[in-house]
């Protein structure tokens, strides 16, 4: 299971309804809005991960 990095829910890597690549790592989302979140600022996603 992948963390969905927008809302935290987890993903099964096989049915996500979406996926970005980002500096060479795949990123799993729950919801293709999850995924438009992510790509409009992928590092505001990634810091917010990075400080819980």
């Amino acid at each position: 299971m992948a963390i969905d990095p927008v809302c935290g829910m987890k993903v099964d890597e096989k049915k996500a309804p979406a996926t970005s690549e980002y500096k060479g790592k795949k990123y799993y989302f729950c919801a293709i809005g999850c995924k438009r979140a992510f790509d409009a600022n992928p590092e505001k996603y990634l810091a917010q991960k990075k400080e819980k």
